[in-house]
């Protein structure tokens, strides 16, 4: 798989399909993703190849005696679907993630390099707003990252 990155803005229509940008397709080369719930209020979407490996090591290291454990898999793993492109380049986003993540319109893709995330454009905005300060303080323990 290729990098995935770019922030890309598109809508949803009223059957709650989103055009999934083209050059993002272009380099998936599948014709299915899986979709499920993220942190942060979006959804996560992963190729099957990645979402195995993925839900494998949270399936490795969870418990189901462990009622943190079980409130990942539940949120994260149990949630999980797999959708289709369909012939114009359209993904139909299952009506319960779309309630999850507060779906209604205006949305923004997220090329996140192993995944990719999907937001509620008014969403996304709100997180950027109250993450400023974090994300400043992250930044700063970066400092021994040089290129």
């Amino acid at each position: 798989m290729n990098l995935i990155t770019g922030e890309y803005r598109n809508t949803l229509d009223e059957k709650g399909r989103i055009l999934f940008p083209s050059r993002l397709r272009s380099e998936l080369k599948e014709t299915h993703l899986i979709i499920t719930q993220a942190l942060d209020g979006c959804l996560w979407l992963f190729t099957p190849d990645e979402w195995r490996g993925f839900s494998s090591k949270l399936m490795e290291s969870a418990s189901p005696f462990n009622s943190n454990s079980r409130s990942v898999l539940r949120r994260l793993v149990a949630p999980a679907q797999e959708i289709e492109f369909d012939k114009s380049g359209r993904l139909s986003i299952p009506q319960s993630l779309r309630e999850y993540a507060g779906l209604e319109k205006d949305c923004v893709i997220l090329g996140i390099n192993k995944f990719i995330e999907l937001w509620d454009a008014e969403k996304y905005k709100a997180y950027l707003d109250k993450t400023q300060d974090s994300f400043d303080e992250a930044t700063e323990e970066l400092s021994q990252i040089f290129f």
